[in-house]
């Protein structure tokens, strides 16, 4: 059974950094395409990043390009999403997500397994 743990969330200033990091267990990770979302109060649930399986291919949102980096390590069988450059507007509870094959694109509907998400409070 597929099981994701984000971490890395936490309290930050605007113009601040964070890591967060999913840890994937329970299948062959190598094949599964990751995806970052991310949900605000009163919000619903919008794509940050995805990479496909193969780690060639990354998408963002428009919102975070140039400031957010998303990546995975097979080896450690994690995929990290840099955040850069933090705006009030970053705040949110922050999911990874994984599907088998795909490409790590922003369609949520198409993630088969989901973390129980981390929190990212960015104050201004």
């Amino acid at each position: 059974q597929v099981h994701l743990a984000e971490s890395g969330g936490g309290l930050v200033q605007a113009g601040g950094s964070l890591r967060l990091a999913c840890v994937y267990s329970g299948g062959p990770f190598p094949l599964y395409a990751m995806g970052w979302f991310r949900q605000a109060p009163g919000k619903e649930r919008e794509f940050v990043a995805g990479v496909d399986w193969t780690g060639r291919s990354t998408s963002y949102q428009d919102s975070v390009k140039g400031r957010f980096t998303i990546s995975r390590d097979n080896a450690k069988s994690t995929s990290n999403l840099q955040m850069n450059s933090l705006k009030p507007e970053d705040t949110a509870v922050y999911y990874c997500a994984a599907r088998m094959w795909g490409t790590g694109g922003d369609n949520g509907n198409a993630y088969t397994d989901w973390g129980q998400g981390t929190r990212v409070t960015v104050s201004s």
